[in-house]
């Protein structure tokens, strides 16, 4: 058993300006002698959790969080329909990540995410593998547009009613086209009303694909402040719209780049949100890494799946 570590506060806070008119928040928690790794959030756009990084050893790890651009803390909040999304793309996401190590004085870290943090984590990694110790992800994503077609179309066939609220939320027009980019549009709206509307059938969808899961978390994409419900809404909307700007099958067919980075991945087995074919997909093109599917558990994670992770984190600690 991995016990849970002691709450403890960031002992560092700040902004890093990217140059092009965002500023990223972030922290530091932890021993700032200790290992360095960094968590990358889901979403996109879901902001990182005020809540304490109890899975990490405290006098062992020196963990960075942070929020990724235009959520959270971080600004300009996209939330606001004037903010330019064209500077919101994982390139810009990654580039963020090796600004943020830079400016912290890391030389290299273990890389930790789940769902869109996973994809991210995968993509940073490939780009920057000399920068990467190990990786551990949960609830494996690697945003092909066939996993992204599956989320906000096929898992339909589960839940019927609540995929034609999400599909009727938007004009009649544009029904049977792109609903992506129908809810992009809408949640850039002039209109606050239209904006946090349209944000929150995004949030019932998503709330609707989880709520049947074992372990299953009512709301538990839906209880977030409305300008949080806003961005989180429209920046998935616009990253998923553009296949997150990934060449279809991208972070699986370039796995080899990451050979000799351990990697330990966690999946549910009734992960409805992003099924385990992904994750053994990618486990199997990524030579050395470890693949668990736990049986109780789904998106919304599980005391097995959480306690993995641990295990994980746990083991490379002294690495």
């Amino acid at each position: 058993m991995v016990d849970l570590y002691a709450p403890t506060d960031p002992y560092d806070r700040g902004f890093l300006d990217t140059g092009d008119g965002n500023r990223l928040y972030y922290e530091q928690l932890g021993n700032p002698a200790g290992k360095p790794a960094v968590h990358l959030h889901g979403g996109p756009g879901a902001g990182t959790a005020d809540r304490p990084a109890r899975a990490w050893d405290p006098s062992r790890y020196r963990l960075v969080r942070f929020d990724q651009r235009n959520c959270g803390r971080s600004t300009p909040h996209a939330s606001d329909p004037a903010v330019d999304m064209s500077l919101n793309t994982t390139r810009h996401l990654i580039e963020d990540i090796e600004r943020l190590r830079e400016h912290l004085g890391i030389e290299r870290w273990l890389v930790n995410g789940a769902s869109w943090g996973s994809a991210l984590a995968v993509a940073y990694a490939q780009q920057h593998p000399e920068r990467v110790s190990e990786v551990v992800i949960a609830a494996v994503t690697t945003a092909r547009r066939s996993e992204i077609d599956w989320l906000y179309r096929g898992v339909a066939r589960f839940r019927p009613e609540a995929w034609e609220r999400f599909r009727d939320a938007v004009p009649e027009a544009e029904r049977d086209g792109d609903l992506l980019a129908a809810y992009a549009r809408l949640t850039a709206h002039p209109g606050r009303a239209v904006r946090e509307r349209a944000a929150a059938d995004w949030l019932a969808w998503e709330d609707a694909v989880v709520a049947g899961e074992p372990n299953g978390v009512p709301g538990m994409y839906s209880r977030r402040e409305a300008d949080a419900q806003v961005a989180f809404a429209r920046i998935c909307a616009h990253f998923f719209g553009h296949g997150a700007w990934l060449e279809e099958g991208q972070l699986i067919r370039d796995a080899g780049k990451l050979a000799g980075i351990p990697a330990v991945l966690v999946h549910g087995r009734h992960d409805l949100s992003c099924p385990p074919r992904t994750a053994w997909e990618l486990a199997a093109a990524w030579p050395g890494a470890r693949l668990h599917i736990v049986e109780d558990s789904g998106h919304a994670g599980s005391e097995e799946l959480n306690l993995l992770a641990r295990r994980a984190i746990e083991e490379f600690k002294d690495r």
